[in-house]
């Protein structure tokens, strides 16, 4: 008589609250101590109370007799705490289920200004009367907080149909959302790609959107997990590509706009944003000096087929804005103006 003998023999005890699956099955026979005709069993149960624990000790020991009628059997019952179970999170499409459109804004490189030309085209659009969000997906440097002045803001929390729901930050007529709201002024998030793909999710699929015509994401820069994450697991219809005219961005704009159109993926190029097309100085308001080169956005919307939906100028006054909290978009300068044209041509194209 081994202590494998007795396993088996043990496997004939079913639990009949646990679909009448054994005691072995579900893990009680925490120990089989035998000694010749000896034998003591030890059932682990877990903290809460197991009403059917006297019934299933004393079924074990009787089936261990069944088997080995001249053996002594003892079975000890003890308490064990369950392993806690790794928690998943409870994201499902619900809250995107009332936007109309989720639209990247998504650039390949970074420094093109690509931030900057997201939180002025949430704004413009809201100006335009459309309800609009942003979701700002670049985890690794968020700037919507200090471009909306919303830095120190808290989200709310509620719960809706038993979940637990992030309430976004309300400001300039815009939801907006960000893990800048929950992370410590100047703290690093030095977090791998699966947590910051689940942070990416909550920050967009676990947000109480309400009914949105828009709802932008700033994506960061590049073609990894976070993008692929974005394509593959929330509804986003496709993207608008933000560049500068310089052929270094040209290069990397280029990659991100493919990975749009790899069969896997097949997301639409909404169209192309020249952000820093040239610069005009304030006291000669009829100059324009192309910095970066010129006509390298409306070159690659050629080539890609896609509408070249605006070209935005170097202009102090949104460099400015942008830092105190306040966007061109809210102003009637020219720079605003350009923001408000650029939604207006946006919208045009997806509506």
């Amino acid at each position: 008589m081994t202590a494998e003998d007795i396993k088996a023999w043990l496997s004939e005890v079913r639990h009949p609250a646990k679909g009448d699956r054994d005691i072995v099955e579900l893990g009680m026979v925490d120990k089989i101590e035998t000694d010749g005709d000896r034998v003591e069993i030890t059932l682990a149960f877990p903290k809460r109370p197991d009403p059917l624990k006297d019934y299933l000790a004393g079924s074990a020991r009787a089936a261990v007799i069944r088997h080995a009628p001249a053996a002594s059997v003892s079975v000890v019952t003890v308490v064990k705490e369950e392993k806690p179970k790794r928690q998943t999170l409870d994201l499902n499409l619900d809250q995107v289920n009332n936007v109309r459109h989720i639209i990247g804004i998504a650039s390949g490189k970074g420094g093109v200004g690509k931030s900057t030309v997201a939180v002025n085209l949430a704004i413009a659009l809201a100006r335009l009367g459309y309800k609009t969000g942003l979701a700002d997906a670049d985890i690794y440097g968020p700037s919507v907080p200090l471009m909306t002045a919303t830095e120190g803001a808290v989200p709310g929390m509620t719960e809706e149909n038993g979940r637990d729901l992030i309430v976004p930050v309300e400001k300039y007529g815009v939801k907006w959302m960000s893990i800048g709201y929950f992370a410590q002024n100047g703290q690093a998030l030095v977090w791998r790609g699966p947590m910051a793909c689940n942070a990416l999710k909550q920050m967009i699929l676990q947000v109480q959107w309400g009914d949105l015509d828009f709802l932008l994401v700033d994506m960061p820069p590049g073609t990894g997990d976070i993008h692929i994450t974005l394509v593959q697991d929330i509804p986003m219809e496709g993207a608008v590509f933000v560049t500068t005219p310089q052929q270094v961005a040209l290069a990397d704009v280029e990659k991100a706009i493919d990975m749009f159109r790899n069969k896997s993926i097949d997301r639409k190029v909404f169209g192309i944003v020249e952000n820093m097309a040239w610069f005009t100085p304030e006291e000669l308001p009829d100059h324009r000096y192309y910095i970066f080169g010129r006509n390298g956005g409306e070159a690659m919307a050629e080539k890609f087929g896609a509408p070249l939906l605006g070209r935005i100028p170097i202009v102090q006054s949104i460099r400015e804005s942008g830092d105190a909290g306040e966007p061109a978009a809210l102003s009637s300068r020219p720079d605003g103006t350009a923001f408000i044209e650029l939604a207006g041509k946006m919208a045009e194209t997806i509506l």
